[in-house]
């Protein structure tokens, strides 16, 4: 059944030991005005106890298992280090992992070798035919098939879709000026569920289906806070290699409610790459209780984000 994606109610805090352990108190970081006050960056230090980190862990594991959590990775089974450990281990103990990706930086190689130009506008990659056929070699041919690849060398049963197949991502063209590239109108998330339920981890590449059928490049971002906000995800985490949402300062907010985001965008301080990551969790948020910017260069971010009191980036909820 087709999701369409209207603007909905969000959900509420729920005072739970996730929102305690992001309190004033953490060592992690601390909250932030709309205006980009200061917070306080500080690494996750490594517990010598495993059964203390075992008790650390437990209570959130019983939250997640059979649960889903929608989890946006780079373009190369390197770039965000040990995540595809991370996700397999997730799947051994039960939790339902749905994987979406990027590919930028390789698109942009693979146009180069073809002798090709890259342009942007507004951010956005300009997407005429000839590029749009190398947009799918490379995420539906090439990073999407690597990354099942390595799931399954971990031992877990991997399946790649695009957002073509079974109409999963449906998209209207965005703007002409950025040719072939599309914005997720619906979800049908009858492939997708049938996937999860025979205990497959799924990955997505963001190849979105358009009007007539027409293939669309859709931003991986915004794909995945779509695909979250359909599934209703327990969590949607969105990997990036920077510590997290930053102040005007270049301190990390380890805590931030969707209306200082929007604070934080329309005062200048987010930019760039760092706008369609909080428009994808601000979407997201519509149906999933947390999202979570986090920094794929630290070691198991996934796992620590997850599963440790202190956590790694910045959580957006709609509580402050």
């Amino acid at each position: 059944m087709s999701t369409p994606l209207e603007h909905g109610a969000g959900l509420t805090g729920r005072g739970d030991a996730e929102t305690r352990r992001r309190g004033d108190s953490r060592e992690h970081g601390a909250g932030v005005s709309a205006a980009g006050g200061a917070g306080v960056s500080a690494r996750p230090s490594e517990s010598p106890d495993p059964v203390a980190s075992l008790l650390e862990a437990l209570p959130y594991l019983s939250r997640y298992v059979g649960k889903t959590v929608v989890v946006k990775v780079g373009g190369s089974v390197g770039d965000e280090g040990t995540v595809l450990e991370d996700l397999a281990w997730l799947r051994r103990v039960g939790v339902n992992p749905v994987v979406v990706h990027g590919g930028g930086a390789l698109i942009s190689h693979w146009l180069a070798q073809l002798g090709r130009e890259t342009r942007f506008v507004e951010g956005r990659r300009y997407t005429d035919a000839e590029t749009l056929d190398v947009v799918r070699m490379v995420l539906v041919g090439l990073v999407n098939n690597d990354l099942v690849a390595g799931l399954n060398a971990l031992g877990v049963k991997a399946v790649g879709l695009s957002g073509v197949d079974g109409a999963l991502l449906q998209a209207r063209l965005r703007d002409e000026r950025l040719g072939l590239v599309g914005d997720v109108v619906a979800v049908d998330l009858a492939p997708v569920e049938a996937l999860l339920q025979a205990g497959y981890v799924v990955v997505v590449a963001p190849v979105g289906s358009g009007p007539g059928g027409q293939p669309l490049n859709i931003n991986a971002d915004s794909a995945a806070g779509a695909l979250a906000r359909a599934l209703r995800a327990e969590k949607f985490i969105l990997f990036t290699d920077v510590p997290g949402v930053l102040d005007r300062q270049g301190n990390l907010i380890s805590q931030i409610s969707v209306g200082q985001v929007r604070g934080l965008m329309e005062s200048g301080v987010l930019r760039g790459g760092m706008i369609p990551k909080v428009e994808a969790c601000v979407e997201a948020l519509e149906t999933v209780p947390r999202a979570h910017i986090i920094d794929g260069r630290v070691p198991h971010a996934l796992l620590r984000e997850l599963f440790t009191d202190q956590g790694v980036g910045t959580m957006i909820a709609h509580e402050g």
